[in-house]
C-alpha cells in the first residue's frame, strides 16, 4: 500500500498490518476501548485471526517504527448494494499525532483496497468525529444502534 502523508504534515507511511505489528496495534487499541474493557489476553488471540481473515483489513500508520494508528475494516456482501460493502470497524489516531493527516490517510487507503475489493460504498459509525468524515465527503445515512450480549464484558 505504502500511501505517504507527507502532502499533510505528516512524514510516514499507511500499511497492511503484520504479525510483527502486534504490540503496537495492542497499544492504539487500549486507547480506542472505551465502551469495553481492553483485554490483551483476548487481543492476543484475536488479532492473528483477523490477520489471516478474508474480507478483513488492518491497515497500520506508522513513521519509522513508531505505530500512529490503525484502521480496521471490514468488506461483506449486501443485498441493499447489490454486492459488496465496506465497513470501517474501528480508527484510533495515537492521541499527540492527530490533526497531521494521519486519519485521512488511513481512510483514504481503506477506500482504496474497498475498490479494488468491488465496494460499492464505504460505511461506518462514529459519535464524535462527524465534521471530520464530513469534511472527507461522508455523508449521515443511518442512525446507529446497539446492543450489548450479556456474554462481554462492559464498562459501567
Amino acid at each position: 500500500m505504502g500511501t505517504a502523508g507527507s502532502l499533510t504534515g505528516w512524514h510516514g507511511e499507511v500499511r497492511h498490518a503484520g504479525a510483527g505489528d502486534a504490540d503496537g496495534v495492542a497499544e492504539l487499541a487500549a486507547e480506542l476501548a472505551q465502551s469495553f474493557t481492553f483485554s490483551p489476553e483476548r487481543f492476543r488471540m484475536n488479532y492473528p485471526a483477523l490477520l489471516a481473515a478474508d474480507g478483513a483489513c488492518l491497515l497500520l500508520a506508522v513513521n519509522g517504527h513508531e505505530h500512529l494508528g490503525y484502521l480496521l475494516g471490514f468488506r461483506h456482501l449486501t443485498f441493499y448494494a447489490n454486492g459488496p460493502v465496506a465497513w470501517a470497524e474501528e480508527i484510533v489516531v495515537r492521541g499527540h499525532s492527530r490533526g497531521q493527516g494521519i486519519g485521512r490517510a488511513l481512510i483514504n487507503a481503506f477506500e482504496q483496497w474497498a475498490a479494488t475489493q468491488g465496494c460499492a460504498l464505504v460505511a461506518l459509525a462514529t459519535r464524535r468525529a462527524a465534521p471530520f468524515y464530513r469534511a472527507l465527503g461522508y455523508e449521515e445515512s443511518a442512525t446507529y444502534f446497539r446492543k450489548v450480549t450479556s456474554e462481554v464484558q462492559h464498562l459501567p
